[in-house]
């Protein structure tokens, strides 16, 4: 038996052992479970089914809560699984178990990483599915190709976690890349884990469409919002929206391109736009695009504490130097670093391949500390 191999093993074994108590007790599982309980007892009552709205967001939460307690159970199980074949190893010296082993602290260690991330997802919205909009600013071709990579970088990071990706509008750019693209990314907690991707993001590297080989500077913009659930009381006069239709861009068959199916509808108290293109028919664009308008309506409102949609004024900053949440420099050197947290990275191919999880956890802790500090 490989003895060096194997204490590697019961090492790690000692290390992940105090982060799943560490887990448990983050979770609060019996207050999860009491609460699931009394969710149980609304069910049953006699007139839970009246209110079919109502009755869809408690069986929801219900189901998420059930979720949570039966991921964390099974790591739980895991580890005392990986315990008891351990124990049989130093005891037998059979070293046929060390693949297995491997395999499970591999798989431990990765449930323990999402698990704790999960535990900063406390927001009202943070479970929800994300709309994530992407807009070129400083750079012109390079900033619009830059809105590319990111494009990239993001679904790559979707299909990581399991989520889905739905283009919902795409502007292509006018020599290479995209201007701007609104994508849906659907799966539990998309909202909170892409919340810490809003703000302006920077790149600099040798240009590939500058023939001289200087290196650039390019900026694009990150908007992230919660898809609102149809049923939430958003009240949006039909007065204050205005609706242009136009031919949609991009891919798409024949049908998007010869027809002005696309839709974008300006919200005129807030100066809001948002467009759809995705869906086939001008009706159904319009519904989508109404849904974006009021889950950015109710995430400003939420962020700004206003009570008013009319009082709303959406924060604008321009998408160049000086307010970027984060900078990727592929030259002089390799380095991702975010300007909010201090955490960086010098993978920088890892990172355009979606590995955005440490950037992620970093911002969900600064933030849930400053909820604290309140």
């Amino acid at each position: 038996m490989d003895i060096v191999k194997f204490e590697y093993f019961k090492e790690k074994l000692q290390q992940l052992t105090p982060l799943v108590e560490k887990l448990k007790a983050s979770l609060n599982l019996d207050f999860l479970k009491k609460q699931i309980l009394e969710y149980e007892k609304e069910v049953l009552g006699e007139n839970f089914w009246d209110d079919v709205k109502n009755a869809k967001k408690i069986t929801q939460k219900m189901s998420y809560l059930k979720n949570k307690i039966k991921k964390f159970e099974n790591l739980a199980s895991n580890l005392a699984y990986l315990k008891d074949i351990i124990e049989v190893v130093e005891k037998d010296g059979d070293d046929s178990f060390f693949d297995e082993i491997e395999a499970l602290l591999c798989e431990l260690q990765n449930d323990i990483k999402n698990q704790s991330l999960s535990v900063l997802l406390n927001g009202e919205y943070d479970i929800k599915n994300a709309i994530l909009t992407l807009h070129a600013g400083a750079g012109g071709t390079e900033a619009m190709d830059w809105v590319q990579m990111l494009y990239r970088m993001y679904d790559r990071w979707a299909q990581r976690h399991g989520f889905k990706v739905k283009v919902l509008n795409l502007v292509d750019g006018e020599e290479a890349g995209i201007k701007s693209i609104s994508m849906l990314v659907e799966g539990e907690n998309a909202y909170g884990y892409l919340s810490s991707e809003v703000g302006v993001h920077r790149l600099v590297r040798i240009s590939p469409f500058d023939a001289s080989g200087r290196r650039h500077t390019s900026f694009a913009s990150v908007e992230v919002l919660p898809e609102i659930d149809e049923d939430l009381n958003v009240e949006i006069s039909e007065d204050d929206i205005k609706m242009d239709v136009f031919r949609a861009s991009g891919a798409g068959g024949q049908h998007v391109n010869k027809t002005s199916s696309a839709v974008r509808l300006t919200h005129i108290p807030t100066g809001i736009v948002v467009a759809c293109q995705n869906e086939r028919s001008q009706m159904q664009n319009r519904n989508t695009a109404l849904k974006i308008l009021k889950s950015k309506l109710v995430e400003i409102k939420e962020r700004q504490h206003l009570e008013k949609i009319e009082d709303i004024k959406g924060e604008q900053k321009d998408i160049a130097w000086g307010s970027q949440v984060r900078s990727y420099v592929f030259m002089p050197y390799t380095l991702v670093k975010d300007h909010r947290t201090k955490f960086e990275s010098g993978n920088i191919i890892a990172v355009m391949d979606g590995d955005l999880d440490g950037f992620i956890n970093a911002y969900l802790v600064k933030r849930a500390k400053e909820k604290l500090e309140e």
